[in-house]
């Protein structure tokens, strides 16, 4: 049997992955990954808590477990990105990074110091075949798959990985928690940003970031009212804009954010969840990323603009080395720059890139 070391975050899904592994009767190590250095002390960053979690499933399991500090390697690779994203006017998705950089780099890395053969993560997806062409596939549950966030994965990272929740329900994960007497079957699912937790993010963004406050604006340049800074803001938001009993604004339909200006510090907003800029029958990606054979110029597939969402059907208009236009057979409400779209053929996820 293998031995494989499992990334222990001291929720439910790892230790299940990690409980699985061990009744094949692999040899299971784990590793819980510290990723962010200045909360140890703060309230709402629980990662002593979740430490503790971790220690009392390796006591249960009976496996070895140790704490890696890669929060160098993170604020390198992915915080320095998420500000830089930010500071352009655009909202990234630093879970994306994280698997990319972290998760499936330096923690793979480090576990095949230990002489591990694979990794194993709490994550929904399934994987299908051997490298040089290992497919990622949409985990069975639907409303759990992840797979959108492992898009940025390549062959030599796959062929490491293995994701054994792939084919369950989540509520079965909690029952077999349950069963192993593990002490986190009912501990909730974490929520947020890994480094930033469950805190107002507003408040979080400020301690890196200084305000910029400017003008929030019609299409037409009708002032609406003030923002506190354009970082704070993503469109399709609704709440938080203030706008609702502000004099001149029009009764009945709520308000969204459809824009930023940045040379004029400008926060372009409209009313009604159906209004023209928030609507966008075509994309741009950039910074591509094909976990093994590219999608066909012409070829129609799925997608998805943000994690939360169906399915879209749509065609490939052009692709390059690192361009990709997608035409969508309907409207796609609020796509975003710095979000991700990524390409399905079927439950196969192609890859994807970074919207423009």
């Amino acid at each position: 049997m293998s031995r494989i070391v499992v990334g222990l975050s001291g929720g439910v899904d790892s230790a299940v992955t990690a409980w699985l592994l061990k009744q094949q009767g692999h040899e299971v190590l784990g590793v819980f990954m510290k990723n962010w250095e200045a909360d140890d002390l703060e309230d709402d960053c629980p990662i002593a808590q979740d430490y503790q979690d971790v220690l009392a499933i390796a006591d249960v399991l009976d496996i070895p477990v140790e704490l890696v500090n890669f929060s160098q390697a993170y604020q390198d690779r992915v915080f320095a990105y998420f500000l830089a994203e930010y500071q352009a006017g655009r909202t990234p998705n630093p879970d994306v990074l994280c698997n990319a950089e972290i998760k499936f780099k330096a923690f793979l890395d480090h576990a095949l110091g230990l002489g591990a053969e694979h990794i194993a993560t709490g994550h929904y997806a399934r994987l299908e075949g051997d490298a040089p062409q290992r497919r990622l596939l949409k985990a069975r549950d639907g409303n759990k798959d992840q797979s959108y966030f492992l898009y940025r994965l390549s062959q030599p990272q796959i062929a490491r990985a293995l994701f054994p929740l792939g084919d369950l329900p989540k509520p079965r994960v909690r029952e077999l928690a349950r069963q192993a007497g593990l002490p986190v079957a009912e501990k909730k699912d974490s929520t947020g940003i890994c480094f930033i937790g469950e805190r107002p993010f507003r408040e979080f963004l400020q301690r890196f970031m200084p305000t910029r406050p400017g003008d929030m604006v019609t299409p037409e340049g009708k002032p609406m009212g003030r923002h506190q800074g354009l970082m704070f803001h993503t469109l399709g938001q609704r709440k938080g804009l203030g706008i609702g009993g502000v004099k001149g604004a029009e009764e009945g339909e709520p308000w969204f954010v459809a824009g930023k200006d940045l040379a004029r510090n400008e926060l372009i907003v409209v009313q009604g969840h159906d209004h023209p800029l928030l609507l966008s029958r075509e994309l741009t990606a950039a910074d591509l990323n094909w976990i093994g054979e590219p999608p066909r110029e012409g070829g129609r597939y799925t997608a998805k603009t943000r994690y939360r969402q169906q399915d879209a059907g749509c065609r490939v208009e052009t692709l390059s080395a690192d361009h990709l236009v997608l035409r969508f057979d309907a409207d796609q409400w609020a796509v975003t720059p710095g979000q991700s779209v990524v390409v399905y053929a079927g439950d196969t996820c192609l890859g994807g890139g970074i919207i423009q």
